[in-house]
């Protein structure tokens, strides 16, 4: 059986709905053999009641809910990225005594049912959601449903409110940055996974490539782990001719990369230009220095807040805003191409 609802229980007892109601909210005309059926069947069955029938009676949640997709290897990592927006985004929605609640997706678990499952709990007034992908079917479901909500990242269908990084814009930076050295083989190294920034990101590689007459030189998909890395840089090594220079949508694959080719003799910013994509504390220890990209999250959530108010206020024309990031140089790609085909 599906979800139980007061429909289903009151079927099941072969009850009016009005009854149950009565019974479980322990009102007056309903004997307490009755409420103790009710509540017994509502036990057996595991009936859900409708929070969102409830809220309406009682008034607002007053809160907003991030869906937010975490993996083990993020976590383990101490990936900072969410919480620092959180810090911006509450800022916003304290200010209209809002409160924010995380709602964590694990890798075990379906984001669409997940989310259909809080929508019919009615856990909050409004929601973000995470992970976008090219066509994500969460969308669908919160415009289908009239609940507020902004997509953190772009995804269709289109018509909907969302903020997302410059992905496109920072990947076409990154080549300009590359082909101006000297550089005419860039590889990209980018997630197995199907959200719609690596999209973004692969497609500004790719244009700002054919711009300056230039192919790919190899489009390399892994795990963006540090693990992830390490298999970058075996797929390197065994190139010929190699890449001179290698573009990471997701800058943790550094990690890896980084240590495989310490045990190999390999000089990232020498043998190989690297850029990665944010400016992250968990590489702010390499060396040398990863060129990223760099950005305020704080800013970039207090940005978030506003846009989910005025979702909240008024279902007009959505914001739909990407929002720029800056170049942070370090020394992982400054030396110009060097002439030996391979690695090592």
């Amino acid at each position: 059986m599906g979800r139980v609802g007061i429909r289903e229980l009151a079927a099941e007892l072969g009850m009016s709905i009005s009854t149950v109601s009565r019974a479980m909210n322990s009102r007056g005309e309903v004997s307490e053999a009755t409420r103790e059926r009710v509540r017994s069947a509502a036990e057996r069955l595991g009936y859900q009641p409708n929070q969102s029938g409830r809220t309406l009676r009682r008034g607002a949640t007053g809160t907003v809910a991030l869906v937010m997709q975490t993996t083990t290897a993020r976590t383990e990592m101490g990936e900072t990225f969410y919480f620092t927006v959180c810090n911006g985004l509450q800022q916003v929605l304290a200010k209209r005594s809002l409160d924010l609640v995380l709602l964590p997706v694990g890798p075990a678990k379906d984001p669409y049912r997940y989310l259909v499952n809080a929508v019919d709990r009615h856990i909050a007034d409004a929601y973000i959601i995470s992970n976008t992908h090219r066509v994500d079917p969460r969308v669908e479901l919160l415009t289908d449903r009239g609940v507020p909500f902004v997509a953190l990242g772009r995804g269709g269908p289109e018509g909907h409110a969302w903020l997302d990084l410059d992905f496109e814009g920072v990947a076409a930076q990154t080549v300009e940055r590359l082909v101006a050295a000297g550089h005419t083989r860039i590889a990209l190294a980018y997630d197995d996974g199907d959200v719609n920034s690596t999209w973004e990101y692969t497609r500004g590689y790719r244009q700002s490539l054919a711009a300056h007459g230039l192919e790919p030189a190899a489009e390399i998909r892994l795990p963006d782990t540090p693990e992830g890395g390490g298999l970058l840089a075996e797929r390197l090594l065994a190139m010929d001719p190699a890449p001179t220079a290698v573009m990471l949508a997701q800058e943790t694959l550094a990690l890896g990369l980084y240590k495989r080719f310490a045990e190999t003799g390999v000089r990232p910013g020498e043998d190989l230009a690297v850029v990665g994509f944010r400016k992250n504390p968990v590489c702010d220890y390499l060396v040398p220095a990863l060129t990223t990209f760099e950005v305020s999250l704080e800013a970039y959530g207090r940005r978030l807040g506003e846009i989910v108010l005025a979702r909240m206020a008024s279902p007009g024309e959505p914001v739909q805003e990407v929002w720029p990031m800056t170049v942070s140089p370090g020394t992982s790609d400054t030396a110009p191409p060097r002439a030996a085909t391979r690695l090592g």
